[in-house]
């Protein structure tokens, strides 16, 4: 099962924390094992950073450009779910009003 997802231009990285033996990070690692792969192809220049440390809730960190960064907690989600959660934060641009704020 593979899905194409193409980020928005203003996408300047993803970042996924998880732990590695954790239950509740079970849905991250599913999901890099089924869609990294597929994700990093359609992405080549973004980069996708995997982040494992002991006993952590699995986030994901998406930085757009001027350095805006957005995160979401990943805790319990399946690896469909995980998928939705980055391609609601990669797929749309930044919302004005946070361009704004880092201005």
């Amino acid at each position: 099962m593979s899905k194409a997802l193409r980020f928005a231009p203003a996408v300047k990285e993803l970042r996924l924390h998880l732990c590695q033996k954790s239950p509740t990070s079970e849905g991250t690692r599913q999901f890099i094992e089924k869609f990294y792969v597929n994700l990093k192809q359609q992405n080549p220049s973004t980069p996708i950073l995997i982040r494992e440390c002991s006993n952590i809730n699995p986030t994901l960190w998406t930085r757009y450009e001027y350095g805006i960064e957005k995160q979401i907690p990943l805790t319990g989600m399946s690896a469909e779910q995980v998928f939705s959660a980055i391609e609601n934060l990669t797929t749309k641009t930044i919302p004005a009003s946070l361009h704004r704020l880092s201005k």
